[in-house]
């Protein structure tokens, strides 16, 4: 308790420092790879996805992004266990959060896609061990988190290979392709809207004391995608068919129709990104915070600050823009060929996924999600359409990553520890 008394200045201000850093990391990696469909398949460009990213990942961080933050801010590590020493707990917070926020820097420098989720989860895993024992973890959280690590690819993949079958046969395999593309469209949009709507109005935003009832969300949620389709609509009938394309032969045209679509669901992914994880960097600096201003009390009620979510926020948005060019590359071109239709059905099916795990309070990984939808597109054309070579370096780097964080959580731990 005198050690938090004497030093908590201190401890907010290394929180927020290494906050800062690991979401600075979310952004230059995880959001790249979240943006990198949308880059990837030339439906935008680098700037227009940082400014994409600037408005809608700092939306969904300060909107909806408070219900994860609660799984790694208190969910996987048990507090009690440190209620005569809640200095150890600070320590621990802060560790977890530079050894994060360095190991992103690293894999980021090398351009690996790797999970912000596993590396803090890994870091917080690894602390807890050192400073109170293997009882201090919660290991059925940890476990669901695990199993969303398998599950998520999995559905990001049967999500998108399914939206893909969709558009093959009500566009791809009509008689006028390029008809049936402005009709379908808006329903696409529609779609979009719907979803993120949807699980931001189930989630509650409590934070800003606005909750609906179940009927009142899906009103919502059905005029906000109606209000979106409608833009969509003006956007896709403002398309023209490429002049002298083959009336038997027109996928270039419809392509150009998938183009603004690629808009909405760049800016859902970064939204749905943003409502999801933030909480990996602003969870532990969330937990000093709240300790600090109870005085060492870890049992205290505390609420999530919103300057919190803010810190969160921006650090993403400026990971993005200062060094997300790295690692976009990976998921946008490397694992399969993307065209605009192809990117929607992967980033929107990458999006529903990440919304209705944020819904459940698993923090998955983004990482795995995207992986998971460019390669059920990919199977949509079969196993030859996926570079196999490029997936086993990606699967690589996610198993080193995980042991990363929890041994540099150990040795930033112990140094805390020493130092005060």
């Amino acid at each position: 308790m005198e050690i938090i008394a004497n030093h908590g200045w201190i401890f907010i201000t290394l929180a927020v420092c290494f906050g800062f850093f690991m979401t600075w990391g979310i952004g230059a990696n995880d959001v790249a790879n979240a943006m990198g469909t949308s880059v990837g398949s030339g439906a935008i460009t680098v700037k227009q996805a940082i400014i994409i990213a600037a408005v809608f990942e700092f939306s969904g961080a300060f909107l909806a992004g408070g219900n994860v933050t609660d799984t790694i801010r208190k969910g996987i590590v048990d507090p009690t266990m440190f209620t005569g020493q809640p200095q150890l707990l600070v320590y621990g917070m802060l560790a977890a959060l530079l050894a994060a926020a360095i190991w992103l820097f690293i894999a980021t420098t090398r351009g690996w896609p790797v999970s912000t989720t596993h590396t803090i989860v890994g870091a917080l895993v690894g602390f807890a061990i050192a400073g109170a024992g293997v009882d201090s973890v919660d290991w059925s959280v940890v476990g669901k988190i695990v199993a969303s690590w398998l599950v998520s690819p999995l559905l990001g993949g049967t999500i998108s290979f399914l939206l893909m079958i969709s558009i093959r046969k009500l566009i791809l395999n009509a008689d006028d392709p390029f008809r049936a593309a402005k009709a379908w469209g808006p329903f696409y949009v529609f779609l979009v809207g719907f979803v993120v709507a949807l699980v931001t109005m189930f989630k509650g935003l409590k934070h800003l004391n606005l909750e609906l009832s179940t009927p009142m969300s899906f009103v919502a949620a059905a005029v906000i995608g109606l209000f979106i389709a409608a833009i969509g609509k003006f956007l896709i009938n403002r398309v023209k068919k490429v002049p002298g394309e083959d009336d038997d032969f027109q996928f270039t045209s419809v392509e150009k129709v998938f183009t603004p679509m690629m808009i909405f669901t760049a800016c859902a992914m970064a939204f749905a990104h943003g409502s999801n994880d933030v909480a990996n960097g602003i969870g532990p600096l969330a937990a000093v915070v709240s300790i600090v201003q109870a005085e060492g009390d870890i049992a205290a009620k505390a609420g999530l600050p919103l300057w919190v979510l803010i810190v969160g926020g921006i650090g993403i948005v400026t990971g993005l823009a200062t060094y997300g060019y790295k690692v976009m590359q990976t998921i946008g071109t490397k694992i399969t060929e993307l065209t605009p239709s192809r990117g929607y059905c992967a980033t929107m099916a990458a999006a529903v996924t990440v919304v209705i795990a944020s819904k459940l309070k698993l923090p998955v990984s983004t990482t795995h999600i995207a992986v998971g939808a460019v390669m059920g597109v990919g199977l949509a054309r079969g196993v030859g359409a996926l570079d196999l070579r490029v997936l086993l370096n990606i699967v690589v780097s996610w198993i080193i990553t995980l042991p990363a964080g929890g041994l540099l959580a150990i040795l930033f731990f112990y140094i805390l520890k020493a130092c005060f």
